[in-house]
């Protein structure tokens, strides 16, 4: 049987953070979470082909903030699903939260209506920093947050931590990482802050550490995490036990349907061959507007073979462990020996080794992912 994930989107959060890049929208404004909730019903119906025949091996409810919203919501939108493809007991199903009083107090019913995963937005466990991320929980919100999820029998918690923050030490950097490592979470999500387009820090850029420093942080943080028995299984992901399943099928180029407003998606059709890259309307205005109908996604098909190879290799190169060539072969539907012949850049170049079976980053590819990347493309 074929699997599939499910990203669904949740665009308001309670305030924009100035290093925000993603589809998300302050909570005063438009927000409606019964008729969002509905449109997700909708669009969960609209796609439900999709769905047959098909395990669904992970959920991923990210945001915006999704735990701002009831947990009565969530049962409504799994029930949805479950009836259209029906999830098991080790379907991974992930929602992001804020570590606010207001959101931990819903833990416990967020559990009940069968999120099995938190992934908690700390960024970082030092108040100096929160206020200059414009956060609006303190280092006890996120401690307290992080360890009532684990108390009330989430064996999945995710914590997602920043370093090269604005006037950061290298001093500051580990000690946020040591307070992080403390509360022992199963897994992080430790990565460096950068300037995106389209935000408030993009526009109005703040004074942050320069590419010394930053690369003392990134080696020392991961000798750090590794002393813990945190191991680093993709460029910004370390855990000691279980890995995030809706993450690894992005990077293993596995196919996920998209639901919410500005949702991605991608899909594989059959043939011919093609990988259809889905989009749906942006404005959560818009998106309950159209929501169940084919106005509401934009649809790209992609069949050029270095096009595929580029996407697959944009994934698959930021696994420690590497992707098969088995599952290049299924998910491109493409010969081994394609790849091989894409990659003799970044073999001759050092970027890239493989063997028999699988195909990596080298250790001097991992330090220069994006040229690694690049000499892929089309």
């Amino acid at each position: 049987m074929q699997s599939i994930s499910l990203y669904i989107h949740i665009p308001w959060c309670e305030r924009k953070c100035p290093y925000c890049d993603f589809n998300s929208h302050p909570k005063e404004s438009s927000f409606d979470e019964s008729n969002y909730v509905l449109a997700l019903v909708k669009d969960i119906q609209y796609s439900s082909l999709l769905l047959e025949n098909k395990k669904i091996s992970s959920i991923f409810f990210g945001g915006g903030t999704p735990s701002l919203f009831q947990p009565a919501s969530f049962d409504k939108i799994l029930t949805a699903i479950n009836s259209h493809s029906k999830l098991s007991s080790d379907t991974e199903i992930t929602l992001e939260a804020n570590p606010g009083s207001f959101e931990k107090e819903k833990f416990v019913e967020f559990k009940s209506a069968g999120i099995n995963r938190l992934s908690i937005g700390v960024q970082s466990y030092a108040d100096e920093f929160l206020s200059k991320l414009g956060r609006i929980h303190s280092a006890r919100d996120a401690i307290k947050a992080v360890e009532h999820a684990m108390d009330i029998g989430f064996n999945q918690v995710n914590t997602d931590i920043m370093y090269g923050l604005p006037g950061q030490s290298l001093k500051q950097c580990l000690r946020d990482l040591n307070n992080a490592i403390a509360i022992q979470a199963d897994h992080f999500s430790w990565y460096q802050l950068t300037l995106e387009p389209n935000t408030y820090f993009y526009k109005n850029p703040p004074s942050l550490p320069q590419h010394d420093l930053l690369w003392d942080m990134q080696t020392q943080g991961f000798e750090l995490l590794e002393q813990h028995e945190y191991k680093q299984y993709e460029v910004s992901a370390y855990s000691k036990s279980v890995q995030c399943q809706h993450n690894l099928n992005y990077w293993q180029f596995g196919d996920y349907l998209g639901i919410g407003a500005g949702a991605h998606g991608k899909i594989s059709r059959f043939s011919p061959f093609a990988i259809n890259r889905t989009l749906k309307k942006k404005h959560p205005r818009e998106y309950i507007k159209h929501a169940g109908t084919n106005e509401n996604e934009q649809i790209e098909s992609i069949s050029d073979p270095r096009t595929l190879i580029f996407e697959f290799m944009l994934n698959g190169l930021r696994l420690n462990q590497g992707v098969s060539f088995e599952l290049f072969e299924q998910n491109t539907q493409l010969e081994k020996d394609e790849l091989i012949k894409s990659s003799e850049k970044a073999l001759q170049q050092e970027l890239v080794e493989h063997d028999d079976e699988i195909i990596r980053t080298t250790e001097h590819g991992k330090k220069f992912l994006n040229d690694a990347v690049m000499t892929y493309l089309p």
